[in-house]
C-alpha cells in the first residue's frame, strides 16, 4: 500500500511538471525584451540606496560602474523586477535569489571537508526555479564577454550550465529524500572536472588556498598589535574602520541575541571565546552600504582566533514579486534559506536583532573558504566552471522543491538548454544598456561615485 502511495505521488509530480510545460513552454523561457514600462534601473538602485550607509553608497556605484559583470552582481533588484514581469513555471524552490557565478565557492563542512556550493543568501525566498537559473546563465554570458569571448562562446557556456542543471535534476529526481539531502559536491568532484594538466594545477592551487583561509590566516592580514600586545583589527578606511559608539551599543545587543539562535552545544563553544575587537567592513558589490562588521574573538584558554561576520539583513529584492515571507526577521529568513539550500552550513550561522532594531545574521568570516577568480578563467575553464555551478544549483533546488516535477518539466532533450542560451545572450545585451545608464548617471552627477 505504501509503495502504491509513493508511486501515485511521483506520478502526480510528473503530471505537475508536464502541465507547467503546457502553460510555459521551455522555449518561452528564452525570450527577453524590456517592457515599454520597464522601471528605470538607476531608480531601482537609488531606492535601495535609501536604506544604506550614506557614505558607502558612492563606493557601491563605483564598483558597479567598473564593468558589466560587477554591474550585474550589484543589480539583483533590477533583474528580479525583470524576471517577475515574465511568465513563470510556478515550480517553486527555495531560491538563492542571487545565483550569479561569483556566488559559488568552496567551504568547509562541519566535518572539515571541502564542499562546493552556493555562497550568498541575502535575497533568498521561495520562487520559480528558473529565476535562479536565468540569473546564473546571464552572469555567465556577461562574464564570457568580459573575458574576451564572443557570443558563440557565451552561448556554449550558458548552455553547459543549463544542461548540467537539467541532467543533475533528472538524476536527483530518481533518488530518495534522504539521499538528496545528503548529496554534495566535494573538492574531488571539482578537481575531476578538469582534465588538462595546466588547468588542473590551477584548481589544485585554489583548493590548497581555500584550506589555508582560516581565522588564523585572517589574523595576520586583518590585525595588528594593540595594547599589551593583544591583536586589534587594522584601520584601513573606508574598507575597514573602527565602530562608532552607536554601533557598539547595537552590537552588544546583537551578540547577546545571537547566541540564543545557536544550537545548545554550539552556544557552549561560542562562550569559550571572548570578544577582543569589532570593526566595520565593506564587502562585495551589491552588499556595499549595508551594515557589516567583523568581530575578533579569542579562545579563553588558548587565545586561538575566531572571526565572525555580522551582516545586516534587509528585505529581499524578490519580496515585491513573490508571496510574503513567513519570516518576520530578515536574518532568520537568510539563515533558514541558507540551511535549506547548502549541503553543509557554517556551525556558527545564526541571527540577531540589534538595539537599533535592525536585523542581522552572523557566520564565520573565513572557514576554509575559496572562490574562483572569474576574470582569470580561459574559455574552456569558464565553461567547465559554469557546468559545475549548474550542478550545484540543481542540488540546492532539489532539497526544497518538487524535484520530480522540475525534472519532468526540463525533460531529456536540450530544449531548456537552448532556451537558457538564448536568454543569457539577450539579458547580457540588457546589462550592457543598464551599465551604460549607470555610467551616464555618474557622469551627469545624478548619482555619486567614489574612488574604490
Amino acid at each position: 500500500m505504501a509503495d502504491h502511495t509513493i508511486a501515485m505521488t511521483a506520478q502526480a509530480a510528473v503530471d505537475m511538471g508536464r502541465a507547467a510545460r503546457q502553460r510555459v513552454p521551455r522555449s518561452a523561457l528564452g525570450s527577453w525584451a524590456a517592457a515599454p514600462d520597464r522601471a528605470d534601473p538607476i531608480s531601482v538602485l537609488e531606492r535601495q540606496a535609501a536604506t544604506r550607509v550614506p557614505e558607502l553608497v558612492p563606493l557601491r556605484y563605483a564598483r558597479m560602474a567598473a564593468a558589466q559583470f560587477p554591474f550585474l552582481r550589484g543589480a539583483p533588484a533590477v533583474m528580479a523586477a525583470d524576471l517577475a514581469g515574465s511568465p513563470n513555471t510556478g515550480l517553486t524552490v527555495q531560491l538563492c535569489g542571487d545565483a550569479h557565478l561569483s556566488n559559488f565557492g568552496l567551504f568547509a563542512s562541519p566535518e572539515r571537508s571541502l564542499v562546493f556550493d552556493l555562497n550568498d543568501f541575502d535575497e533568498t525566498l521561495p520562487g520559480p526555479f528558473e529565476w535562479d537559473v536565468k540569473r546564473l546563465v546571464a552572469s555567465i554570458a556577461v562574464a564570457v564577454r568580459g573575458n574576451g569571448g564572443d557570443d558563440a562562446d557565451a552561448r556554449r557556456s550558458a548552455e553547459a550550465a543549463a544542461r548540467s542543471y537539467r541532467e543533475s535534476m533528472n538524476h536527483l529526481s530518481g533518488l530518495d529524500e534522504l539521499s538528496v539531502w545528503y548529496e554534495q559536491v566535494d573538492a574531488e568532484q571539482v578537481a575531476a572536472l578538469v582534465t588538462k594538466p595546466t588547468h588542473r594545477k590551477g584548481v589544485e592551487k585554489a583548493l590548497a588556498q581555500a584550506k589555508s583561509n582560516t581565522s588564523l590566516q585572517a589574523l595576520g592580514k586583518l590585525t595588528e598589535a594593540g595594547t599589551y600586545g593583544m591583536p586589534r583589527i587594522r584601520n584601513r578606511p573606508p574598507l575597514l574602520t573602527p565602530i562608532t559608539q552607536v554601533d557598539s551599543l547595537a552590537l552588544d545587543q546583537v551578540l547577546a541575541d545571537y547566541s540564543r539562535t545557536l544550537a545548545e552545544e554550539r552556544r557552549v563553544l561560542l562562550e569559550r571565546h571572548r570578544v577582543l575587537d569589532i570593526a566595520r567592513k565593506v564587502v562585495g558589490v551589491g552588499s556595499v552600504g549595508t551594515r557589516c562588521f567583523i568581530v575578533l574573538l579569542a579562545g579563553r584558554q588558548t587565545g586561538h582566533p575566531l572571526f565572525l561576520q555580522v551582516k545586516e539583513a534587509q528585505a529581499s529584492v524578490l519580496a515585491p514579486h513573490t508571496t510574503p515571507s513567513k519570516f518576520r526577521h530578515h536574518g532568520h529568513r537568510v539563515v533558514n534559506g541558507q540551511r535549506l539550500i547548502q549541503a553543509a552550513s557554517d556551525i556558527f550561522l545564526g541571527w540577531a536583532t540589534g538595539s537599533d532594531e535592525r536585523h542581522y545574521y552572523l557566520r564565520q568570516l573565513r572557514d576554509m573558504k575559496g572562490s574562483a577568480v572569474i576574470e582569470d578563467m580561459s574559455r574552456t575553464t569558464l565553461r567547465q566552471y559554469s557546468a559545475l555551478c549548474g550542478l550545484a544549483l540543481a542540488r540546492a533546488h532539489a532539497r526544497s522543491g518538487e524535484r520530480i516535477a522540475i525534472a519532468a518539466y526540463l525533460g531529456a532533450g536540450d530544449a531548456f538548454d537552448r532556451a537558457m542560451g538564448e536568454f543569457a545572450l539577450a539579458y547580457a545585451d540588457q546589462t550592457i544598456a543598464d551599465h551604460r545608464a549607470l555610467v551616464a548617471a555618474i557622469t551627469s552627477g545624478r548619482v555619486p561615485a567614489a574612488v574604490d
